[in-house]
């Protein structure tokens, strides 16, 4: 058992947090998705239950669905019904593999001293020209939700800072109110980028 607390709530709560009711974020899915060719390579970065990778199946796109959680890629794998790779953030090596990556909700645990770093890990494993898409919970410092778990809650100005100087082009960063698993109202930050 993890001594993190975020990988040890996912690792413990994984069947409930699968069957959460989610509404599945199907007008960034569908941008994101319209904006890549045909039949596109996908990463998804922290695909949690599958529900995002189950979509992009069905919309005929090549998808690479990856979770940290042991757990919790095996939930997304009874509702895909193929593999899902375990395989934490800061472990991933590919170089100009995939024509976009999606991570809906997932980095947003990175510890902030290595948001950067996995950036440059995703820069890198993007196909010239691919696009990138992630969220966030904003705020101003990290810090844990009520349940424990370790969030990045970046600002605006913060998140744009480190991307700018990544190397990324078309950067998009929008705001909206949301919610979350806590049941907490929630700034969401949402992000898209080129290589």
């Amino acid at each position: 058992m993890s001594t993190d607390p975020t990988s040890s709530f996912y690792a413990e709560n994984a069947s409930i947090y699968a069957a959460r009711e989610r509404n599945l974020p199907r007008q960034r899915l569908d941008a994101f998705l319209d904006s890549l060719p045909v039949g596109a390579s996908i990463l998804e970065l922290g695909c949690g239950a599958g529900q995002d990778a189950a979509y992009m199946l069905s919309r005929g796109f090549d998808i690479t669905p990856t979770d940290g959680s042991a757990e919790l890629a095996n939930e997304a794998e009874k509702l895909i019904g193929r593999p899902v790779r375990i395989m934490r953030f800061e472990t991933l090596d590919a170089s100009t593999a995939f024509d976009g990556i999606w991570a809906e909700a997932s980095l947003l645990h990175v510890p902030r001293s290595d948001l950067a770093n996995i950036f440059d890990r995703i820069l890198h494993a993007l196909k010239d020209g691919g696009i990138f898409h992630s969220s966030f919970k904003a705020g101003d410092a990290e810090g844990q939700d009520t349940l424990g778990r370790y969030y990045n809650y970046p600002s605006v100005e913060w998140l744009g800072a480190i991307l700018n100087t990544g190397g990324w082009k078309d950067i998009i960063i929008n705001e909206a109110d949301g919610g979350g698993f806590d049941g907490k109202p929630t700034k969401w930050l949402y992000v898209s980028a080129r290589k």
